[in-house]
């Protein structure tokens, strides 16, 4: 997945068609010193912030400081092919990126060049990446659910279309996880009439991990409505500073066009840490950590750009889902504590559950969704109303009950059940669950017909009551589907249905 620096000029001068070769010194001016993937450059009086500058040997730049004296632009090329007293030019033009359902199925860098090696991709349109969020009038309340296929989540921390929901925690906890499978959920929708597309923006990773992510995504059908987004660790750093904003550049499109979106950055961590790169190399002051003062505006700007449309627009939407890499856990360091100030409600991923089997390990005590509550269907609202509640409880009580040697019967019977409802959220990587599905086994734990099932055999109860499910009372799961609520006659079926199973099991 590497990609040449004459490719990304040949795209860029396509699409940048009006080049003006005059000479006036307002659009021309000088290299006065070059390094570190930026450059220093006199003249260019007239340009404007974010220009694309061309300089010599097909490469451009981004115009970024722009100061008395000289202006800083930061390159996305090689910046070996360019030297001191090479004349550059602008452009007239602000850095933009194709968008469009051409881009379906597609891996693109934070430019549009393709580099999956399928060919061009002929979009008709493009969008610049800065954007301005849209203001409140033309918003409207987060109301229809985003589903991930995940039970922990779609339960107890809901997540609705035009939401924003951090999805937070230290490496190898199952953060990436966590959002390919809400991808890959969205196949579902693709057979409905509203289908979500969705877009993955992978920064500062290795390629392979990225080619291996490509890979999973053909194999669970879920690229033709995906288009990926790579600014791999290797590419130099403004690369990876825009790759989130051409991202979301290419999911406004479909929530401006009255279609739904939802956009994963992958993560956000490294764009802030090749963001930093940038400014100290442009000699901007350091602040707490060495970012720079505006790194919250770094992600506010990109963050707010995520919302559900008013009807009078169209009602798209474009829900956002970032990831943040914390260190040890520490939540309370200053890139964490920015971006958990501007979404919607966190996921946080504990390690010790992680490594203790809890997959995906969902802190519920740590994780909130600050809208979810009115995006989730009433069948769901009603049997997990308790869940969070009982589960925070139950973690209190295990560990508690380490050191007590004889329990009361009503503390034993609490954690007998919270033990079986731990072992009903654990779901493995690529197998997103219908709603209906997470309905029916939350419903038989939460009731109780679990208790006496031996911990062991709970995976095996849950495989077998929703296969009876489908097979003996397929009326039950077609009416949760149909009108998303459990009514009381509906309720008996269930308790009918899965006592019929619990006997034969």
């Amino acid at each position: 997945m590497d990609i040449k620096t004459n490719q990304i000029g040949d795209l860029l001068r396509d699409q940048i068609k009006n080049i003006d070769n005059n000479v006036d010194v307002n659009e021309v001016g000088e290299v006065l010193e070059i390094g570190d993937g930026v450059a220093r450059t006199s003249g260019l009086g007239n340009v404007m912030s974010s220009e694309l500058v061309e300089f010599p040997n097909n490469v451009f730049g981004m115009a970024l400081n722009l100061e008395e004296e000289n202006v800083g632009v930061v390159l996305f090329g090689d910046s070996s092919l360019v030297k001191e007293g090479d004349t550059v030019k602008r452009t007239g033009k602000v850095v933009e990126v194709p968008v469009g359902k051409e881009l379906l199925g597609r891996v693109v860098n934070p430019l549009g060049v393709p580099m999956d090696g399928k060919g061009p991709i002929n979009a008709k349109h493009s969008l610049q990446i800065e954007r301005k969020a849209l203001g409140v009038m033309q918003r409207y309340p987060v109301k229809e659910p985003l589903q991930t296929g995940l039970k922990s989540i779609d339960s107890m921390i809901p997540i609705g279309r035009g939401q924003r929901e951090l999805i937070i925690g230290d490496r190898q906890t199952g953060k990436s996880a966590i959002a390919t499978d809400t991808i890959i959920n969205q196949k579902s929708t693709h057979s409905g009439d509203s289908p979500v597309y969705c877009i993955y923006v992978a920064i500062g990773q290795k390629a392979s991990t990225v080619a291996k992510l490509v890979g999973e995504l053909e194999a669970n059908g879920a690229m033709e409505y995906t288009t990926v987004v790579v600014a791999n660790a290797s590419d130099p750093a403004p690369l990876q500073y825009i790759a989130p904003y051409s991202g979301c550049a290419m999911g406004e499109y479909y929530r401006d066009n009255g279609m739904h979106g939802l956009i994963v950055y992958d993560d956000l961590s490294k764009q802030a840490t090749a963001y930093r790169q940038m400014s100290l190399v442009l000699r901007r002051p350091p602040g707490r950590e060495a970012f720079p003062g505006d790194v919250f505006y770094l992600h506010s700007r990109l963050l707010e750009r995520s919302s559900k449309l008013s009807e009078d627009l169209g009602s798209g939407s474009l829900t956002a889902l970032p990831v943040i890499e914390t260190q040890e856990g520490d939540v309370s360091a200053y890139i964490p504590t920015n971006v958990i100030s501007i979404t919607d409600g966190q996921i946080y991923l504990d390690t010790n559950l992680f490594n203790g089997g809890v997959r995906p390990a969902v802190d519920v005590g740590l994780s909130v969704s600050r809208v979810g509550g009115s995006a989730q269907i009433k069948a769901m609202k009603k049997i997990a109303g308790k869940l969070r509640l009982d589960l925070a409880q139950f973690r209190e009580l295990e560990a508690f009950a380490k050191f007590a040697s004889d329990l009361d019967d009503a503390t034993a019977a609490q954690i007998t059940r919270g033990r079986r409802m731990v072992e009903i959220l654990k779901q493995n990587q690529y197998v997103p669950m219908s709603t209906a599905n997470q309905v029916l086994i939350i419903y038989a734990a939460s009731q109780g017909y679990l208790d006496d099932i031996e911990l062991e055999s709970v995976k095996d109860f849950e495989v077998g009551l929703l296969e009876h499910f489908a097979s003996k009372s397929p009326e039950c799961i077609k009416e949760i589907e149909d009108t998303g609520n459990i009514g009381d006659d509906l309720a008996k079926k269930m308790n009918k249905a899965i006592e019929a199973f619990k006997k034969s099991f």
